[in-house]
């Protein structure tokens, strides 16, 4: 009849917005090749320089504590940095504001990387160093929907993520061999150099835009924000459900906290520490992107939601195996298919989205990814302190057993509420 014909054509005129985004036409945008290849630049410096300051404070203090604090220093100033600086990005050129934290950035690092600098003014140099990550993640990340629009946004971002973790798990990974080469501080000065380099393209790739001038000044205050907040994510059964199992990560990342007492301990004259530091804190990204593939790619919505406890569960379970002190190869696998497990913070958090509302969820997310960050940094502290007494394996072991204790339980709570949640999957 001829009324089919009118009903192709609109299908037909609407192929174009509907079609995904390619890699291959995001790379081809000359201001996101700037932003991700800028970002992969710097958090492959990053990861060396986590490396390098692992191994020179251990190196010089032969203390798990202070090493553990060291490291965790790397994940407690966004916790500040987030509320107090991200603004920035708003407030003064994006290109700017990024611009400024990348040589900020590069000075410090070049002071960090003069062979005998104090260990307190060490300390302090890598807190402001990761504190500057914090407007410079915002800016980066406000500029990039402006620089892609519809899907390409979304396929760009999924790049970059793919991108982070390989970055991350090839940087700890050959990190120690070139440290093991260079030495800590020649590995500072590269990282150093990376940030300039990040500068370099973002001038040469990234166009001047001007700032996002916000005029109203009757907002509420950070406090005022952060309390409703807290109340919409704990108030919530659901939510605060979701957000335990996003914390649960300050048991499982402990490991890479005491990776170089740990490696330390492994050490039988045959790979160097340094090596053996790389390899261990490659090991749980490495398993985060092999369970994120496999979770994502071959695994259902509503399936995700029902296996979720039993993956946080793998998250910490594998640890356990380390009370028994196995030898390299076998705690290699072990931490590989930990981070395998880490894969269910994918359902966590497509069920978070679906369970906050729209116009809530930048407080909500602050909120929860500044716990993210607390419970990592304490997690590593206090591993680090109880290393000092016992040693790295029995710590380890114990953050499996506390983790699986406490993932079970939120496993049995979660039954409660992911019905309504997969309900919600499906009509949506």
């Amino acid at each position: 009849m001829a009324a089919t014909k009118p009903g192709k054509l609109p299908g037909r005129h609407r192929r174009p917005a509907e079609r995904q985004a390619t890699y291959g036409e995001v790379i081809a945008i000359k201001e996101f090749r700037a932003l991700w290849l800028g970002q992969g630049l710097s958090l492959l410096g990053d990861q060396l320089a986590q490396v390098a300051l692992a191994v020179l404070v251990f190196n010089r203090t032969q203390s798990a504590l202070a090493t553990a604090a060291v490291y965790a220093l790397t994940y407690l100033p966004p916790i500040l940095g987030g509320p107090l600086l991200a603004g920035l990005a708003d407030r003064y050129p994006r290109r700017q504001v990024m611009l400024v934290c990348d040589v900020l950035r590069a000075l410090m690092v070049a002071i960090m990387a003069i062979p005998g600098t104090p260990f307190p003014v060490l300390c302090v140099l890598v807190f402001l160093v990761v504190l500057l990550s914090a407007p410079f993640s915002a800016a980066r990340a406000a500029l990039l929907p402006e620089i892609l629009e519809g899907d390409r946004y979304v396929a760009g971002s999924a790049l970059q993520n793919m991108t982070n973790q390989a970055v991350q798990m090839l940087g700890f990974a050959a990190g120690g061999a070139v440290i093991a080469g260079l030495g800590p501080y020649r590995a500072l000065a590269l990282d150093c150099a990376t940030f300039l380099a990040s500068a370099l393209i973002i001038v040469a790739g990234v166009s001047r835009r001007s700032a996002t001038v916000s005029a109203d000044g009757g907002k509420p205050s950070m406090w005022t924000m952060t309390a409703a907040g807290a109340r919409l994510v704990f108030g919530d059964r659901r939510l605060r459900t979701l957000v335990l199992f996003a914390w649960l990560c300050g048991f499982y990342v402990l490991p890479e906290g005491i990776a170089v007492p740990y490696a330390a301990e492994l050490d039988d004259g045959g790979l160097p520490v340094p090596v053996i530091t790389g390899l261990l804190m490659a090991a749980m990204p490495t398993g985060t992107v092999l369970g994120a593939f496999l979770f994502s790619r071959f695994v259902n919505p509503s399936t995700r939601l029902k296996t979720m406890g039993w993956m946080a569960m793998l998250t910490c379970a594998p640890l356990v195996v380390c009370a028994m002190r196995p030898p390299l190869e076998v705690v290699l696998v072990l931490w590989v298919l930990s981070g395998v497990g880490g894969a269910y913070q994918l359902a966590a958090n497509a069920a978070f989205v679906q369970c906050v509302p729209p116009e809530r969820r930048g407080q909500a997310f602050g909120l929860v990814q500044s716990g993210l960050l607390a419970s990592q940094g304490v997690g590593i502290l206090i591993g680090g302190a109880l290393a000092q007494i016992l040693g790295p394996e029995p710590v380890v072991a114990l953050a499996g057993v506390a983790g699986l204790s406490a993932a079970a339980i939120l496993a049995i709570a979660w039954t409660e509420s992911r019905t309504e949640i997969i309900a919600k999957v499906h009509t949506s």
